[in-house]
């Protein structure tokens, strides 16, 4: 008897659970296991606290300053899931993970509406076990959220170009509307203006102009301007400093100057994208020759294809123009690159053809064979990282099964190309892949090049401050601290630029140079300094004679001491 194939809203929900269950697996798996790390973990759980704490949802603010570097949609969301679950690791990372297994979800959706079915399931696969999206859909930053975000207003605006006039295309365009408010409330301007251009750049490279009416401007505009708006206007009207600062510092300086340190070279993204990609990067060739079938002249025949090159191609250049990169700000790309992926690959998976991704597999054996190496290497030359001696052995431990997993899924891979089977060969990628990254997770917080935790050493001064207590960092800024412990602190020469003083000037005084700092030690009042052991200004402060009249040791771990002017 011959069965019946499945009605698409059949395949629709159960391609859905399944990514979901798959993704959402791997993204929660462990995620509470490390404390949260310095500096952007710690700022990013820190800021929705102080918002529980003081009710006020308008103005950020970190360590009790005024903090408008960013707008607060992420901070919000994870202040709510503070609320809902309690404080937390897990609770303050299921808002990344949620973003992510939500980007996952919905480049599924684009692309199997627009490509069909195998398509769809080959691009969010792509996506969710591409290694830089796995792995910030595990650490909490702002940039998943923005990300997705930005992917949902191009996505709607792709969907919408491909209907008719109607309701389908109308909600579209208003999805696009509202994503990209919301992508505003997440990153600032970027969130509408970075999309905007990607959209007018398809627009006018292809000819596709006519297509474009209607977009239902008016009544979208005012949903944008509803959305995004209210809290642009509090928090100009509750802080004085805020215009300036938000819309001059952290938008057009920040692209066009380095006033945050963080100038790299215009290369800087190259091998972050390559890497990012991996396992999948051998197959981008595959997919730009799939996505652009019949070159230039026919750009205009696929339109729609061309627009998931347009897309990251213009982000790509666009920040590596910027004076101010970070590893996370090209995550944007990640998206569309999985669709361009997915187009080379479903034809590969639905014939099991080898000779397409030969070299793909190839590559990915390569890389998976030298990080297996690298791994092992890490962990057995002696002394070569700082690692507590207690956790040396379970490090070692994973790492001999993260080589084996490597090891083992690039045998399977090269095996099912000798056997002609390519579909087995992706599978056996992907399975190493998943593999890999679920068991990595729970060694996450020892791995080497994780910033030291002042979780342990926070609690302690929680539990044991008194009231008028003074508390200072001495020459670096802990984050994670001001989360653990709840109690705001001052800096002794630390660098500021993460607590912006220009923007609660009252607060100057909490920050001060070594001589006022042990002026204040040996006068009146209990004070409590947290400093880091292996820091050489640290070290400098224990051999000071007026630090060292009255000094007490209140608690130390492996990494920090917290010290007291009074028992």
């Amino acid at each position: 008897m011959t069965s019946l194939p499945s009605p698409p809203a059949a395949t629709w929900r159960r391609d859905l659970l399944g990514l979901a269950l798959l993704f959402g697996a791997l993204y929660f798996f462990c995620l509470g296991r490390a404390p949260l790390d310095n500096p952007d973990e710690g700022r990013y759980a820190e800021i929705p606290r102080e918002m529980l704490a003081t009710g006020d949802w308008v103005t950020p603010r970190l360590d009790g300053i005024n903090y408008f570097e960013k707008p607060p949609l992420v901070y919000w969301a994870i202040a709510a899931s503070f609320r809902v679950f309690g404080p937390g690791e897990r609770a303050a990372r299921a808002i990344p993970a949620l973003f992510g297994l939500g980007g996952v979800l919905l480049t599924y959706g684009a692309a199997r509406r627009l490509y069909g079915r195998p398509t769809g399931l080959a691009s969010a696969v792509v996506l969710g076990s591409s290694a830089l999206y796995a792995a910030l859909s595990r650490i909490l930053t702002l940039d998943i959220g923005v990300s997705v975000l930005m992917t949902a207003t191009l996505c709607c605006f792709l969907l919408g170009m491909n209907e008719p006039p109607g309701r389908r295309r109308r909600w579209y365009f208003y999805g696009l509307y509202v994503s990209a408010a919301l992508a505003t409330l997440a990153k600032g301007l970027m969130g509408f203006m970075l999309t905007g251009a990607v959209m007018v750049l398809w627009l006018s490279l292809g000819g596709q102009w006519r297509r474009l009416r209607p977009f239902y401007l008016p009544t979208g505009l005012l949903l944008f301007l509803a959305l995004a708006l209210p809290w642009h206007l509090l928090a100009a009207a509750r802080n004085p400093t805020w215009a300036h600062f938000y819309f001059i510092h952290e938008h057009w300086e920040r692209f066009t100057k380095d006033t945050h340190g963080r100038y790299q070279p215009w290369y800087y993204f190259i091998p972050i994208l390559l890497g990012g990609l991996f396992p999948w990067i051998g197959f981008l060739g595959l997919g730009v020759r799939t996505a652009l079938a019949g070159g230039w002249a026919r750009r205009r025949d696929h339109a729609d294809r061309w627009f998931w090159i347009i897309w990251p191609a213009f982000v790509f250049l666009f920040f590596s123009k910027s004076q101010s990169k970070l590893a996370t700000y090209i995550l944007p790309v990640f998206p569309p690159l999985a669709v361009v992926i997915g187009l080379g690959l479903a034809p590969v998976w639905q014939s099991g053809a080898v000779a397409p991704i030969r070299r793909g597999v190839q590559l990915f054996g390569m890389i998976a064979g030298v990080l297996a190496v690298a791994i092992l290497l890490a962990v057995t030359i002696p002394g070569r990282f700082r690692i507590d001696p207690a956790e040396v052995a379970g490090l070692q431990t994973s790492a001999w099964a993260l080589a084996a997993i490597l090891f083992g899924g690039v045998a399977a891979s090269i095996w099912a190309l000798r056997r002609g089977d390519g579909r087995a060969a992706l599978a056996a990628l992907l399975v190493t892949i998943l593999l890999f990254i679920g068991s990595l997770a729970p060694i996450t917080g020892v791995l080497p090049g994780y910033h030291p935790s002042t979780k342990a050493v926070a609690q302690f001064a929680r539990q044991n401050a008194r009231p008028g207590d003074r508390i200072y960092f001495y020459a670096n800024f802990y984050h994670d601290f001001l989360y653990y412990s709840q109690l705001p602190a001052g800096g002794v020469g630390v660098h500021t630029d993460e607590v912006e003083l220009e923007n609660d000037p009252t607060q100057a005084g909490r920050f001060i140079e070594g001589p006022e700092f042990l002026r204040a030690w040996a006068g009146p009042g209990r004070i409590l300094v947290l400093g880091e052991r292996s820091n050489e200004f640290m070290q400098r402060l224990l051999t000071e004679p007026a630090f060292l009249r009255r000094n007490h040791l209140l608690a130390q771990t492996r990494d920090f001491y917290l010290f007291s002017n009074e028992p």
